[in-house]
């Protein structure tokens, strides 16, 4: 299933193109690499600067190198075009993340640390799906390991797999998460009702 097709004609306005990917490097390090532009479907005028059809009025990178606990070794932004010629002058600043991990809380790191002058919205946005593009990176290196989903073994209590109530298809109650941390390996604390609807 895709979603609706137009009901009524349509004229493009602008377009916000964002890629991301992810390098294993020789060194067992990894390298993230992110572009984001806006497009602009007609020409327009920036205080600054004039944009063709088509142009962009923000043409942004962000570079990345995380070891396999995703920490952050490297970072760097560039603006390579922007609607002022002062922009650029941020670029500098995301260099500070170096040595944070992503995780829980890195949102809100970023946050702390870009939010206001103190940062570029555009920039601080590309992080997001950098930061999943990490983490999706790092899965794919795993499933080439150990494959796509991990059957459990041993016995006895096991501790809750991080992807678990990460988003609704592997919430606690779900098949999937059933499936990497099945009910009977489930200590009681973690999930006292399921155990007890299972007994």
């Amino acid at each position: 299933m895709k979603t609706s097709e137009p009901t009524s004609r349509r004229k493009l306005l602008h377009t916000r193109q964002i890629t991301c990917t992810g390098y294993e490097r020789e060194d067992g390090l990894y390298d993230i690499e992110g572009h984001m532009r806006d497009l602009s479907a007609d020409a327009t005028r920036l205080p600054y600067r004039d944009v063709e059809p088509g142009g962009a009025i923000h043409d942004m990178h962000m570079s990345m190198t995380v070891d396999r606990h995703l920490v952050i070794q490297r970072m760097e932004a560039h603006i390579a075009a922007s609607p002022t010629p002062f922009c650029a002058e941020i670029d500098g600043a995301y260099a500070a993340l170096v040595g944070q991990r992503i995780g829980p809380g890195f949102t809100q790191k970023v946050k702390s640390l870009f939010g206001g002058a103190s940062g570029c919205t555009h920039l601080s946005e590309l992080l997001g799906p950098l930061a999943t593009t990490a983490y999706q990176s790092l899965f794919s290196v795993s499933r080439s390991t150990i494959g796509p989903m991990p059957t459990p073994t041993g016995e006895g209590p096991m501790a809750k797999p991080g992807m678990v109530d990460t988003c609704h298809a592997f919430r606690a109650d779900g098949e999937p998460a059933k499936r990497v941390w099945p009910l009977e390996r489930r200590k009681p604390e973690d999930q006292p009702e399921l155990i007890a609807s299972s007994s």
